[in-house]
């Protein structure tokens, strides 16, 4: 894929070391591309890992993490994402486990992902872990992702109720993650209603995004403490996207802060030009309106030809004047104006890119090495 200067989507991003004084082990990366320079159809990988493992390990398997899944689907050619998303994650869950058994300060390190990726208005995701994917459309937020941890097992399984869920002993239990010995298989449920299957969920993969649409990924340092209708009325206030992050962020601190928080907002514009949204009918309105316009000329055409060479047409006079000594000369006749061709139709826009993304901590884009490795705080 060939970098691009601005993200098609509006990009907004706060992280949080949170109130307990432990460092951020929370990494995310935004990478914005183009297909080729044959099909210009934009890309947006957006990425949040949140690392687990003591003495700083957790930061390395979540650097890892955003850095191999970025790579990976930057150097492909995006003809399967989701096939692409889940290889690249099982490869980085790999590289991780190696890793931790050559470091002894690094064993047992891990990381939760959450990937989301948007070829033109297309949506792909891939998780592994307890970090989210969210959907706000038309004034509703939706959980596109499922948490894996023993707690959604127990609710799951009605073993447990959502009551007695968040205070559990066992809420913080993950139980796939990337880094375990065992090869990593991502999630591909992209879920949009509570009632249908697996393979149901797997199936919306490709999904249409709307204009307006935003993706919210959060890692669980702010799930935890912040209820999905307070995120919802958080971004509903309209307030700018950054200053509804940096409430949420307050939220969560104000309700002790106990972890990292990494927010990241993508939104579809209001109004997306042809090219970034790259649909057939959209690619076909150019050669439409210039064959249009060609025939418009040819009909003008008609008509001149037909008005010069009607009936007494000036093309067609047969009268020849006789000149005398006592007469004078008529003037000859005067051809008819010539006709404006009226100049072809409405002027198809360009795929202009969207204005740049606003990013908090400040960070440019296009790249797919995480932004920055530490934080500071708002």
């Amino acid at each position: 894929m060939i970098p691009a200067g601005r993200a098609h989507l509006h990009v907004t991003a706060v992280s949080d070391p949170g109130l307990r004084g432990k460092s951020n082990e929370d990494r995310f990366a935004i990478s914005a591309h183009r297909l080729s320079k044959a099909n210009p159809i934009p890309s947006l990988l957006a990425i949040i890992a949140d690392g687990v493992g003591g003495h700083r390990a957790g930061e390395v398997a979540a650097e890892m993490a955003v850095e191999t899944i970025s790579r990976l689907v930057v150097e492909s050619d995006a003809a399967q994402p989701t096939q692409i998303l889940s290889q690249a994650m099982a490869h980085a869950s790999q590289l991780i486990y190696e890793q931790s058994k050559r470091d002894l300060a690094q064993t047992g390190m891990g990381t939760t992902a959450v990937c989301a990726w948007v070829i033109g208005d297309r949506l792909y995701t891939a998780a592994a872990g307890d970090s989210r994917l969210y959907l706000l459309r038309s004034g509703t937020l939706q959980r596109l992702t499922t948490d894996h941890t023993w707690v959604q097992e127990a609710l799951d399984h009605g073993a447990l109720s959502p009551e007695g869920a968040r205070d559990h002993p066992n809420a913080h239990v993950i139980r796939r993650y990337l880094g375990a010995k065992h090869p990593l298989r991502p999630d591909l449920r992209l879920r949009l209603h509570p009632d249908e299957s697996d393979a149901q969920a797997e199936a919306n993969q490709g999904l249409r995004l709307l204009p307006g649409d935003r993706l919210l990924l959060c890692s669980d340092g702010l799930t935890d403490l912040v209820e999905d209708a307070e995120m919802l009325a958080a971004l509903s206030t309209g307030r700018s996207t950054k200053e509804a992050l940096h409430g949420l962020v307050a939220l969560a601190n104000g309700r002790g802060g106990h972890d990292n928080i990494t927010i990241l907002s993508l939104e579809m514009p209001a109004r997306a030009p042809a090219k970034v949204l790259g649909t057939p009918a959209r690619r076909l309105a150019l050669p439409l309106l210039l064959g249009t316009a060609l025939l418009v000329v040819l009909v003008l055409l008609a008509m001149l030809g037909w008005y010069l060479l009607r009936p007494g047409g000036a093309l067609r006079t047969t009268r020849t004047p006789t000149v005398t000594a006592t007469q004078t000369a008529p003037a000859l006749e005067t051809l008819p104006a010539a006709l404006s061709t009226p100049q072809p139709g409405a002027i198809i826009p360009t795929a202009t890119p969207l204005p740049p993304a606003s990013l908090t901590p400040g960070a440019s884009l296009p790249t797919y090495t995480p932004w920055p490795t530490n934080t500071p705080g708002p």
